[in-house]
C-alpha cells in the first residue's frame, strides 16, 4: 500500500468523494479543505458524506453535493447512503473518519483510489478500507492532519479558509438578540466530552467579572437537557444574570451570534471550533486535551493551557513524553485551570482588541 506516492486527479471531469461524517469540530476542520480543492481543481465535481447534523452547519457550501448520513438510524441510514450513491463510481475517496462505522460505511463508495490514514492513526481495521494512505506525522494539528489528504493528488493546502455561509435570517434572529455594539462575550459552557467541561461556579466568577467589566455576556448552548440543567446551575451561581440563549439558537444562528461578539469561553468542543471559523478570539479551557492539536487553530493564545499539568499530575511524566492526540479525561483534570488564569486571559484580549470597557 502506497503511503507517499503523489497522483493527480486525471485532468477534465474528475470526481472525488470525501468521507467525514462527524463531529461538528472536525467538519468545521475539512472546509478549508474543500476550499483549498475548489481553487486548485475547479472542475472536480466534489461530494461530501457527512452526518445529518453536522450538514446544518456546512451543507449550503456552495459547489458541493452532500449526501447526509443519519446515524442515529443505524442500518437504515447506513441504506440510504448506499442508495443515494448506487450507480456511481469516483476517482478518489478521501476517507477521514477511522471509526468502524464509518469504515463500514465507506464501502457504499465506489472509488479507484481510497486515501486513509497512516498506520499509527488507523484502528478498527481502517487499512482494510483504504488502498493509499496520507503520510505519517506527529505533533499536528487535527486541522493540518486532515489538510494532508489532499497531499496524495499532488495538492498542498497553503491557506485555511472557511467562509461558511450565515443566512440572512439567522442574521437577522442574531441582532435582535445582541443589538448594538456592546462589546460582548458568549459562554458555552457544555463539551460532548462531559469531563471536559469545567465547574459551574467558575463559570460563573468569570461571567460576574466581565459583566463587571461592561461586557455583555450571553450563555449559549443546544437543547439538550444536559446543556439546559448545566445553564441553570450557571444561572443560579452568577450574582450578575447574563442572556440566556441556551437552546434557542441553531449552528447557523450560533454562528451568525458569534459574527457579533468578540470572544468565547468554551471548553474544547465544536463551538471552540465554529468561532474560530468565524474569527471570534477564543478562550479555550484547556487540560484534558492538547490545544496544539485540538485547540482553535487560528490563535491559540488566549486558551489557558493546563495540558502538562495534566499529564504530570494524571500519567506521571510531562506531555512531551506522551503520545500525541492522548487525552487526559480524568474526573478533577479541569480543575487545574483556575478562575485568575482565565481573568487573566479575557483582559489581555480585551486589551489586545482595544475594547471600550470599563473599570
Amino acid at each position: 500500500m502506497n503511503s507517499l506516492a503523489s497522483r493527480p486527479l486525471p485532468p477534465g471531469d474528475s470526481s472525488l468523494c470525501i468521507l467525514r461524517t462527524s463531529a461538528i469540530g472536525d467538519v468545521t476542520h475539512v472546509v478549508p479543505l474543500v476550499r483549498t480543492l475548489q481553487a486548485a481543481s475547479p472542475s472536480t465535481r466534489l461530494t461530501w458524506v457527512v452526518g445529518k447534523l453536522e450538514q446544518k452547519l456546512v451543507g449550503d457550501l456552495p459547489g458541493v453535493e452532500f449526501i447526509p448520513f443519519d446515524k442515529g438510524k443505524g442500518r437504515e441510514g447506513m441504506r440510504a447512503v448506499r442508495e443515494a450513491l448506487a450507480g456511481r463510481r469516483f476517482d478518489a475517496l478521501l476517507h477521514m473518519q477511522v471509526a468502524l462505522r464509518s469504515n463500514l460505511l465507506s464501502l457504499a463508495v465506489k472509488a479507484d483510489r481510497r486515501i486513509g490514514y497512516d498506520r499509527a492513526r488507523s484502528k478498527d481495521l481502517h487499512g482494510l478500507f483504504v488502498n493509499e494512505r496520507i503520510e505519517a506525522r506527529t505533533g499536528e494539528h487535527v486541522l493540518d492532519a486532515m489538510a494532508s489528504f489532499i497531499e496524495p493528488l499532488g495538492l498542498a493546502q497553503t491557506e485555511v479558509r472557511w467562509d461558511i455561509p450565515v443566512p440572512a435570517d439567522a442574521h437577522a434572529w442574531a441582532a435582535e438578540q445582541l443589538p448594538g455594539e456592546t462589546p460582548t462575550l458568549l459562554v458555552s459552557p457544555m463539551s460532548s466530552h462531559t469531563v471536559r467541561n469545567w465547574r459551574v461556579e467558575r463559570y460563573a466568577a468569570v461571567i460576574d467579572h466581565a459583566m463587571a467589566r461592561g461586557m455583555r455576556v450571553a450563555l449559549v448552548g443546544g437543547p439538550s437537557p444536559a446543556e439546559r440543567a448545566l445553564a441553570d446551575q450557571i444561572l443560579a451561581a452568577v450574582k450578575h444574570a447574563p442572556l440566556d440563549l441556551t437552546g434557542k439558537d441553531t449552528l447557523k444562528r450560533f454562528m451568525a451570534l458569534l459574527g457579533r461578539s468578540q470572544m468565547i469561553l468554551t471548553p474544547d468542543s465544536g463551538p471552540m471550533h465554529m468561532a474560530n471559523a468565524a474569527g471570534v478570539k477564543v478562550l479555550g479551557l484547556h487540560a484534558a486535551s492538547n490545544p496544539n492539536r485540538s485547540g482553535p487553530y487560528s490563535d491559540r493564545r488566549w486558551c489557558v493551557d493546563r495540558y502538562d499539568a495534566a499529564a504530570r499530575k494524571f500519567l506521571g511524566k510531562p506531555a512531551s513524553e506522551i503520545a500525541w492526540g492522548t487525552k487526559i479525561e480524568k474526573p478533577g483534570v479541569m480543575d487545574l485551570v483556575e478562575v485568575p488564569d482565565m481573568v487573566e486571559r479575557l483582559e489581555a484580549c480585551a486589551g489586545f482588541l482595544a475594547l471600550p470597557l470599563g473599570r
